[in-house]
Order: C-alpha cells, then sequence, then structure tokens
C-alpha cells in the first residue's frame, strides 16, 4: 500500500513539473520558448546569488559561484556486443534532457574485452543554460525522490569545485517507459560550477535544493 501511494505522489509530481514547465519536447529535443526563464534560474538571480554573497562576504558579483554546464555521461560496455544497447541508451538520454545525446567512441584496441579502437562505448548531453536549469528541477523535485529508499545523495566533489551524482537506474526518470527498457543502466550526472572550492560549490548546490545526505 505505501509503494503505491508512493508511486502516485511520484507520478503526481511528475504531472505538476511537467505543467509548470513551458519547455516542450519535439522529436527528443526541448523546445524552450524565446525569453522563458527556468524557475531555478529565476531563484538564483531573486535569492540564491544574495545569500550567497552574504555568506562568504563577497565583495564583488563576479565572486558569486554559479553553475556553468551540467554534463551527463552513460558508459555502456554492452555495447560491445551488441551496437543497438548504444543507441537506445542514447535515445533514452535524449528524453531524459530533452537534448539529443552523442556517442562517445572507444580511443583504442583492448583485446581482453574484444574492444576495437572507434566502436560505441557510451553517450552523453551537455546541459547549459535553460535546459540545465529545467533539468536540475525535474532531477531534484521528481526524479531522486523516485529512488527505493532515498536518504540523500553523497557528497562527491572533486577539489576544484564540481560535483558528480552517480545514478545506478535512468528508470528513475518518468520520461522513461520501463516496460520499453531493454537493458537498466546507470549514469553520472556531473555539475560545473564557476568557483574551484568546493565549499561554495556545496553551498550553490545546496541552495538549489540538491539533497545531501545529513552528517
Amino acid at each position: 500500500m505505501a509503494k503505491e501511494v508512493k508511486k502516485e505522489q511520484a507520478a503526481k509530481g511528475a504531472k505538476q513539473a511537467k505543467g509548470e514547465s513551458k519547455a516542450k519536447k519535439q522529436g527528443g529535443e526541448q523546445v524552450v520558448p524565446k525569453g522563458w526563464i527556468p524557475n531555478l534560474q529565476k531563484e538564483y538571480k531573486e535569492r540564491i546569488a544574495g545569500e550567497l554573497k552574504k555568506q562568504f562576504g563577497f565583495t564583488s558579483a563576479m565572486q558569486i559561484p554559479r553553475l556553468v554546464k551540467i554534463t551527463i555521461n552513460q558508459g555502456v560496455g554492452a555495447g560491445v556486443a551488441d551496437k543497438k544497447i548504444v543507441e537506445n541508451a542514447a535515445e533514452e538520454l535524449a528524453l531524459i534532457t530533452g537534448q539529443k545525446a552523442i556517442l562517445t567512441y572507444s580511443r583504442k584496441d583492448i583485446a581482453s574485452f574484444k574492444l576495437r579502437k572507434g566502436m560505441p562505448i557510451g553517450c552523453k548531453v551537455t546541459l547549459r543554460r535553460a535546459k540545465m536549469y529545467e533539468f536540475m528541477e525535474r532531477l531534484i523535485k521528481v526524479s531522486l525522490p523516485r529512488i527505493r529508499d532515498f536518504k540523500g545523495v553523497e557528497e562527491k566533489f572533486d577539489g576544484k569545485g564540481n560535483y558528480t551524482l552517480g545514478l545506478k537506474e535512468q528508470i528513475i526518470f518518468p520520461e522513461i517507459d520501463i516496460d520499453k527498457v531493454s537493458k537498466v543502466l546507470g549514469m553520472e550526472i556531473t555539475f560545473v560550477t564557476s568557483t574551484t572550492k568546493d565549499e561554495e560549490a556545496r553551498a550553490l548546490l545546496a541552495a538549489f535544493g540538491v539533497p545531501f545526505k545529513k552528517k
């Protein structure tokens, strides 16, 4: 019963997020209306930037950390045996992000893995500006809460102000029809910020609503 209620709540959240967003998808590509500003982008300008400036004592607006881009990577090892798996993964990633995914290829031969140079081994998408904020809002408010027994995300900063979130399943995204999934795949989502300090980057992402685990 509890699981059914949780699914219903997640479904309602997905519908609400889609209804609030003015960005539409056509053939997997997200079309952003001219002049439209995503909710998180508005929130950054109206609230978050000011709070960070006060928190860290910045004297210039240029010092305030900001989100530069979000990169989503999927490694598809099974693609070595079946190229179609990589192509399906790219199509799913396009549905999730609203932007066409590009394939990544092996750079050298590895005989033990039957891998040849130039073989497709994954796919990736890089989001900027409006698409970046729109994806981030859906990730935080809709997709992450769909993870079973979710208790927050780990803090995995790289020492240079960038954060990578690892997900085990693409099926947490409501855009994916689980009945059509041929293989469950994980992905890495990297948030690249303008600061080189992890403390400032964490404060920025936390202000956006990234649910870090409580220490």
